[in-house]
């Protein structure tokens, strides 16, 4: 399982309390902040400390976003505010622990009915009715779809495989092999991603 994976790539796309900057945009900023000593003085003299909206000046010199852009940025909105459904499922499932016998089974049962699918349930579901338009991003999100979905598949089984008595342990492989595949998708999605925003600009 890949827990909050995508979370970890908004980070580092450093879109968490702000904006995506593309490349480039950090070397027009440093040379509008970085005046000569004369400009300074000039500035000085013009404008004095009085001026309270020099701020202003800067935030309109913020270079605009290309459609490509703004839609990847919405995609990525859309996508972490469903990230409180994942990291509840993740959370239970850790809590169970690696191994699976009878004296544990009640209790993973009752997390993987009470907590895991419910939660993940509403992850895939809702992640199913993010559309993208831009064909490459429309692909990459399909693979992301179709990793969470194995692994939704996956945790049904150890339902299944924990609800009686005897643990079914053929299941429990069964589910195993769900997970693992989504886990392959899930990484490569996450590739993909990173290579997209390169494509689109960003520096990261």
């Amino acid at each position: 399982m890949k827990k909050t994976w995508l979370l970890s790539s908004i980070v580092s796309l450093s879109l968490l309390g702000g904006v995506l900057m593309p490349m480039g945009s950090y070397a027009a900023a440093a040379d509008d902040v970085n005046p000569t000593y004369s400009d300074e003085f000039d500035a000085y003299e013009e404008d004095t400390i009085t001026d309270d909206n020099w701020y202003e000046d800067f935030a309109e010199e913020e270079p605009e976003l290309t459609a490509d852009q703004q839609e990847f940025e919405n995609y990525l909105n859309q996508v972490f505010a469903l990230e409180s459904y994942e990291e509840k499922a993740f959370d239970a499932l850790e809590s169970i622990g690696s191994s699976v016998n009878s004296s544990n089974r009640k209790s993973m049962y009752l997390k993987l009915t009470n907590t895991v699918i419910p939660n993940y349930t509403k992850y895939v579901s809702k992640l199913k009715q993010i559309k993208p338009t831009n064909p490459e991003l429309k692909k990459i999100h399909a693979t992301y779809v179709k990793g969470s979905y194995n692994q939704l598949e996956g945790y049904l089984l150890y339902k299944k495989a924990v609800s009686k008595t005897k643990v079914n342990y053929t299941l429990l492989k069964q589910g195993n092999a769900k997970v693992t595949t989504g886990d392959e998708l899930l990484d490569y999605t996450q590739l993909q991603l990173y290579a997209y925003a390169r494509k689109m600009g960003y520096d990261i």
